[in-house]
């Protein structure tokens, strides 16, 4: 029997999800929630009490999570997608990276995408957003923060929108004294929303978005993507980006970003990378994931890499898949480079949801890494780095 490579179910399982987004928002943007956004094995690990106490200690932080594109009430529990406040209390979240995208087009791959068309149009429309997101890339990622603040207002104290080191600070201190709170942090998956002019960084700055990357799935005007056409490097346009980026204190995510534009961004750069979301060629070899010489490259600028958890990140369909990418940059890299970037709500199935993150603590215990190790890959390597590029306080 002729098996498919992992590539070619990748691209065939991409590109069946825009065909089959067509017919379910048609149906029902919460459909395409639901059968989207699912958790690859419904048997649910039994946890020991060892492992459960050691995870309840932990400060746990994610890189990378879409669940503002979905028209999800995340304050409520849900039996469907990834995220939300309830699970995250669960899972003992301490900080989630909430990453709006603007802009994907039909017929996604990991190989090859133009431009040309947009899903997340058809999405903006059929989940009533306002008519100004409809024809406005900018106006899709302003609105999904408005989304985030507002679920903030109604959370009675729970959920919290982190701009600042002062913000963060006071925020540990919070949870350091028992409170259940959780903190939310706006991040953006390719710099098509600023329209081509590079003030907008600005803009989105005073949005209180602290993390943007240059390229989703498609060659944008600031650089080009491991999955477009050319696969450029960092245009000049895309340099003053990252030059005014780097002066306001947000963070510089390279995931999805081409070879070549890595290489630019490494070789301009002042200030730590990172990448909210990748796996690594060495336990999974696609053109989605990262090589041995960009992982060293964004350690050596003092950055980390959030580890996916989905299967073409990983290739596999279970947390020992996840422990093993983690163990490998680790043993890489150092495991104060390490770091965990779900990739939660993206249209992917993952091992477990956000209730389910003690089990990867389970997971990480049997790769062999220590408590303190555990705790940094968890969420401390993130709030280091947050403590030392965000701005110091912002009004």
């Amino acid at each position: 029997m002729i098996r498919p490579t992992l590539k070619q179910v990748a691209s065939l399982s991409l590109g069946t999800l825009a065909v089959s987004a067509i017919v379910t928002l048609l149906l029902g943007p919460g459909l395409l929630d639901s059968s989207s956004n699912r958790v690859s094995t419904t048997q649910k690990q039994a946890v020991p009490d060892s492992v459960r106490s050691l995870h309840s200690s932990l400060w746990v932080a994610d890189l990378h999570c879409d669940a503002l594109l979905w028209n999800r009430d995340l304050l409520s529990r849900h039996a469907h997608g990834h995220v939300d406040l309830p699970r995250m209390t669960d899972g003992n979240f301490a900080l989630q990276v909430f990453t709006v995208v603007s802009k994907t087009p039909f017929g996604l791959n990991f190989e090859q995408n133009d431009d040309d068309s947009d899903m997340i149009t058809l999405a903006a429309i059929l989940q009533r957003w306002p008519v100004r997101t409809w024809f406005s890339l900018r106006q899709r990622a302003l609105y999904q923060a408005d989304k985030l603040r507002e679920f903030a207002a109604r959370s009675d104290g729970g959920l919290v929108v982190i701009e600042s080191k002062t913000d963060l600070r006071l925020f540990s201190e919070r949870r350091a004294k028992g409170d259940s709170v959780i903190a939310g942090l706006l991040g953006i998956e390719g710099a098509q929303v600023l329209e081509g002019d590079v003030s907008n960084v600005q803009v989105l700055f005073d949005a209180g978005f602290r993390m943007m990357a240059p390229t989703h799935f498609f060659d944008t005007e600031l650089a080009g993507s491991a999955h477009g056409v050319n696969k450029g490097g960092l245009t000049r346009l895309g340099k003053q980006m990252v030059r005014e980026m780097e002066r306001l204190g947000m963070l510089l995510d390279l995931a999805h970003a081409s070879p070549k534009a890595i290489k630019d961004v490494l070789e301009i750069a002042t200030r730590p990378v990172l990448v909210s979301h990748s796996g690594v060629k060495a336990t999974c070899d696609n053109t989605r994931n990262l090589s041995d010489e960009q992982l060293m490259g964004i350690a050596a600028t003092g950055g980390i890499i959030g580890i996916a958890f989905f299967s073409q990140a990983t290739c596999g369909d279970d947390l020992a898949a996840v422990a093993k990418a983690i163990r490998y940059t680790a043993d890489l890299v150092g495991v104060e480079h390490v770091a965990l970037g779900s990739d939660f709500d993206g249209a992917v199935a993952t091992p477990i949801d956000a209730a389910g993150m003690a089990s990867l603590t389970g997971a990480l215990l049997q790769t062999g890494f220590s408590k303190p190790e555990i705790r940094l890959i968890m969420g401390e390597n993130v709030r280091r780095l947050l403590l030392q590029l965000l701005p110091e306080a912002y009004k």
